[in-house]
């Protein structure tokens, strides 16, 4: 009896330290099992690291309208409608060193006025640019370049008629109808009548954002000439058999039983497409400069320069064409557009209605065109890709 009664103050003494040891033992339990867990627990998932966008491309459309009505106006005018659209797709790609820039510039736009009851078109073009260049330096990349230019249609003049369509004579009472325009009209140009094509392997130089200087000493291309009557505007070479003969030697037009066809003169005339040929390759140095200046989000003026030299004709006589274009976005839809185009070309005869009319042949001169608008413009949003 002594002894338990010694041993009941030593067990409630340990009490205590056997319930602490046997909490330690539940909390390390609990600790082990969450351990485990979050062992067997999936990772989070990382956030996905942003695709790297290597193209953007952008689509402007532009539509500008006009119109004149005039009813017992004393001052005197004709009624007119006029439409001009404008296309500007860009598709462009740039990855490290390299770039490859795309353009595709379409303009059509055509006239009608009561004084010449016909269509007459004002604006036609296709132009498709692609270049791909290489840095080589900080402002200097080897470039490859190709273009092609064109239009759409045929292009006239339309000299007021001498006669009607048929040939007779015009009556006092009497007006010229579209059969006469149309029948005294001059054709100037066609689809593939002229085209050109470029490919121009050189340097880009571009020491401003807004500014590159290419030079390619080594361009090479085709001036397609499709319709045969247009051939001889634009010099195009004569065939092999055909390079030494006289004027008065060539071979006339005829009909189907070789009788010569007569023009509505009575003239004969030559058979453009036996003697010419359709394309002439060109292989030279071209200089291309592009200057273009966003002064901010409305306001926007571009030009272009490009002088090329034909090592294997007249490389003396440089070809010039300068394009120049403003745009003002006036508010979100409608904007204000003038350019201006300016071509020389030693290869391209201009012949006036009067020297046509005097059998007299065209000559070298120097193309200008201006033009001035107002429409509604719309630019499909940006995208990258």
């Amino acid at each position: 009896m002594k002894k338990i009664s010694l041993l009941l103050p030593a067990f409630l003494c340990l009490q205590p330290l056997l319930m602490a040891q046997e909490a330690l033992l539940d909390t390390q339990k609990v600790v082990a099992e969450a351990a485990m867990a979050i062992d067997s627990a999936p990772e989070p998932e990382k956030p996905a690291e942003p695709v790297a966008k290597y193209w953007k491309s952008s689509l402007q459309t532009k539509l500008d309208l006009g119109q004149t009505s005039l009813t017992n106006w004393a001052a005197g005018g004709y009624n007119t409608v006029s439409l001009k659209t404008f296309i500007d797709a860009n598709a462009n790609y740039s990855k490290d060193e390299m770039f490859w820039n795309n353009r595709l510039q379409l303009d059509y736009g055509f006239l009608y006025s009561a004084d010449k009851p016909v269509l007459q078109k004002t604006d036609d073009r296709i132009y498709l640019e692609s270049k791909w260049g290489y840095q080589a330096t900080n402002k200097l990349y080897y470039s490859a370049e190709f273009n092609f230019k064109s239009q759409f249609s045929n292009t006239y003049d339309f000299p007021t008629p001498t006669s009607k369509a048929d040939g007779s004579t015009l009556g006092p009472n009497e007006e010229y109808g579209a059969a006469d325009w149309r029948a005294a009209r001059v054709l100037k140009s066609g689809f593939l009548s002229p085209a050109y094509t470029n490919l121009a392997l050189g340097l880009d130089y571009k020491p401003l954002n807004w500014l590159t200087v290419n030079f390619a000493p080594l361009t090479g291309g085709f001036v397609i000439v499709n319709d045969p009557e247009l051939r001889p505007s634009y010099s195009q070479p004569r065939k092999k058999i055909y390079e030494d003969t006289a004027d008065a030697d060539l071979p006339l037009l005829t009909d189907d039983a070789g009788n010569p066809i007569l023009d509505a003169a009575g003239n004969t005339q030559l058979d453009y497409r036996k003697i010419y040929r359709g394309a002439k390759f060109e292989f030279g140095a071209q200089l291309k400069v592009d200057f273009k200046v966003n002064v901010n989000d409305n306001f926007a003026f571009s030009s272009q320069v490009v002088l090329f030299s034909d090592y294997l004709d007249k490389p003396q006589n440089l070809r010039v064409n300068w394009d120049n274009r403003i745009d003002w976005k006036l508010t979100r839809f409608f904007s204000f557009t003038f350019t201006t185009n300016l071509i020389y070309d030693d290869d391209v005869m201009i012949q006036t209605p009067e020297e046509k009319t005097a059998g007299l042949p065209g000559r070298q001169r120097i193309q200008f065109k201006e033009s001035l608008s107002f429409g509604f413009v719309y630019t499909f949003a940006s995208k990258n890709a």
